[in-house]
């Protein structure tokens, strides 16, 4: 869970998720408390978990651990049980315990929304995923030769507007963490460094993209996008506690877990609390709130496509997997890594990773095992021997390889299930 992150070289607020060990997707708190609240809300359904669920929380506790997060909520559900757990703290202050029912901000999770909606609008016939960009949105630099299906698979050449230093990443969004953006300068910000490469030619990790098929769907539906969400995605699937804030809007629905972040800070500083920082510079690249319950209902619907694409669609989302551009063609990442519409491929699992400051989320679909894995923490710090400019925590543990925290206990899960995920070298 990895692969989303060492190509942000200053940690893009993140937003990316797991992508990259040169560059695609943390930890604080670490301290007391954390195991005599290791009970709290801990609880597994169905049939049949005796034979794993041991090995699972042995899992996610040495994971846990090494992360040095200050809570974590972390779910399993197969045909035969549904394990949920929640270790550590939602509050370091107060050191409330972590519950399962927490809201959370899950980053770039919300890309697989996006990519979802984008290929509803072509199964309707509102748009084809081979239109140009500039049908829809002029100014985009190649906008003629760069399609829709590119911006969704990364490979567009457009860059991200979160590696501008007139967005200032380093650290807060911009130089205030409370600012409300539009995605319109988002993209103006974006396609000021772009192009990065000929479309087609090469993968790169862009929240402009997202921005721009945000705005694509809006033009084409007619229709605001958090209605769209709505509309053709959360109701449909009966995720109760799944929304779209309004782009002003900083709060997270109760009970929810107060994030902490590094970013814009050095190696060993204290935390910042970033709970409450306007989320409007993600948009449709990151901007959703969930719960575990509706991530593991919403993983299933994206693993499998049942509920929300047709089979057809489905198969042409697991098919354009990109693997054959740099970097997936390349070792360390060749064959085992990809990114597709609106998915990453990560060995045999499929799904997303989420940063946002303050939160980290991992969201991942098995076909073999036919199971659904949801992380969720309330810190994007990462541990272990991490290169210069990703923070880390003073007392954290430098012994080991470096990853985010929902990567590293995704890992460990992934691993207890017998389809091990290793994050590659970052």
């Amino acid at each position: 869970m990895f692969f989303a992150w060492g190509m942000h070289q200053r940690l893009l607020m993140g937003l990316v998720v797991i992508v990259l060990a040169a560059m695609l997707m943390s930890s604080c708190g670490g301290g007391g408390g954390q195991e005599e609240h290791s009970a709290a809300g801990s609880h597994a359904k169905g049939g049949g978990e005796q034979s794993s669920t041991a090995d699972l929380d042995a899992a996610l506790k040495k994971s846990f651990k090494q992360s040095a997060t200050p809570g974590v909520v972390a779910a399993v559900q197969t045909p035969q049980y549904t394990w949920i757990r929640a270790l550590g703290v939602a509050n370091r202050t107060s050191e409330r315990p972590m519950t399962p029912e927490v809201y959370h901000r899950i980053g770039s999770v919300t890309k697989t929304f996006t990519a979802t909606l984008l290929l509803q609008a072509a199964g309707d016939g509102l748009l084809s995923l081979d239109d140009t960009i500039d049908k829809y949105v002029k100014g985009v630099p190649n906008g003629d030769e760069i399609t829709l299906r590119q911006l969704a698979t990364m490979t567009s050449g457009v860059a991200t507007y979160s590696e501008n230093k007139k967005f200032d990443f380093d650290g807060d969004p911009g130089t205030d963490p409370y600012k409300v953006w539009k995605p319109e300068e988002l993209v103006k910000i974006g396609i000021e460094d772009s192009p990065l490469f000929d479309p087609g030619t090469e993968f790169n990790y862009s929240n402009t993209n997202y921005v721009l098929l945000g705005l694509v769907l809006e033009q084409v539906t007619g229709k605001p996008i958090g209605e769209l969400y709505r509309q053709r995605i959360i109701e449909p699937l009966g995720l109760k506690d799944t929304s779209f804030p309004d782009l002003a809007d900083n709060s997270l629905p109760d009970p929810h877990a107060q994030g902490y972040t590094l970013q814009g800070q050095s190696s060993g500083e204290k935390p910042r609390d970033a709970t409450d920082w306007n989320a409007s510079w993600t948009w449709t690249a990151g901007m959703m709130i969930s719960t575990v319950d509706d991530l593991l209902a919403y993983g299933r619907a994206m693993g499998t496509g049942k509920g929300l694409l047709s089979p057809a669609q489905q198969d042409e989302r697991i098919d354009s997997l990109v693997s054959d551009v740099p970097p997936f063609d390349q070792p360390p990442l060749k064959g085992d890594f990809g990114y597709g519409l609106g998915l990453m491929k990560e060995h045999g699992w499929t799904g997303h990773g989420g940063v946002i400051p303050g939160y980290n989320t991992a969201l991942y679909y098995n076909p073999d095992l036919d199971a659904v894995v949801a992380v969720e923490v309330n810190s994007d710090i990462s541990s272990g021997d991490c290169p210069e400019g990703r923070p880390t925590m003073k007392d954290g543990p430098q012994s080991i390889p470096c990853d985010v925290p929902a990567g590293r206990i995704f890992n460990a899960l992934a691993k207890a299930l017998g389809k091990p995920a290793p994050a590659a070298p970052q």
